[in-house]
């Protein structure tokens, strides 16, 4: 199974390089935001916790996010491989999913980075917020959260490479010659 962490800045394409690793390789995609939006919408529990953190542009609590990807990973195996979006976002996050893939006879066998330059993810998620009429796409919320990735994300970076599982993915670019590098690091994985 090729489990792959999907990595990049909010707006880096993170669910668009998704889309189409899906449909070449038949993945399946878990994308943290997805399912957090779908239990807001539907007035859970968990989606009203969740809600109160991504209002302030702030990440869930380790342990709850664990918990939610456990139970929906659960769901989608046996495959060929599960795609993580959005999460890892912390070093510790990534430590609770390499102890959950593990008890699960898995593993992650790549980290594909998506590198954008910050002016440009504001400018793709302040378009995105028109668009969808997401709420937490206005600048405000864009910055703090780009802030949150820099500080609190980005070192996850280091702890992949440390692993020899980091892919660095330039993000700028047309969409298909970007799936075709990533494509190339799938192509590669054992």
């Amino acid at each position: 199974m090729k489990n792959i962490v999907i990595f990049g800045a909010p707006g880096s394409g993170k669910g668009t390089q998704s889309d189409k690793i899906v449909e070449k390789y038949g993945f399946k995609h878990i994308s943290t935001g997805d399912v957090l939006r779908n239990e807001i919408k539907n007035g859970t529990e968990l989606g009203k916790t969740a809600d109160s953190f991504i209002k302030d542009g702030k990440l869930l609590p380790d342990s709850l996010m664990t918990d939610i990807l456990a139970s929906v990973f659960d769901k989608l195996v046996p495959t060929e491989g599960v795609i993580f979006d959005g999460f890892p976002r912390t070093i510790a996050q990534a430590e609770a999913l390499d102890k959950m893939l593990q008890a699960r006879g898995t593993e992650v066998k790549a980290m594909i980075e998506l590198s954008v330059p910050n002016e440009e993810l504001v400018k793709r998620l302040l378009l995105r917020g028109k668009i969808s009429g997401r709420s937490d796409d206005n600048e405000t919320t864009i910055r703090k959260r780009l802030e949150v990735y820099n500080t609190q994300t980005a070192p996850l970076i280091d702890w992949y490479e440390k692993q020899g599982k980091h892919y660095h993915i330039n993000g700028v670019g047309k969409v298909d010659e970007i799936f075709d590098a990533i494509s190339a690091v799938i192509n590669r994985l054992a």
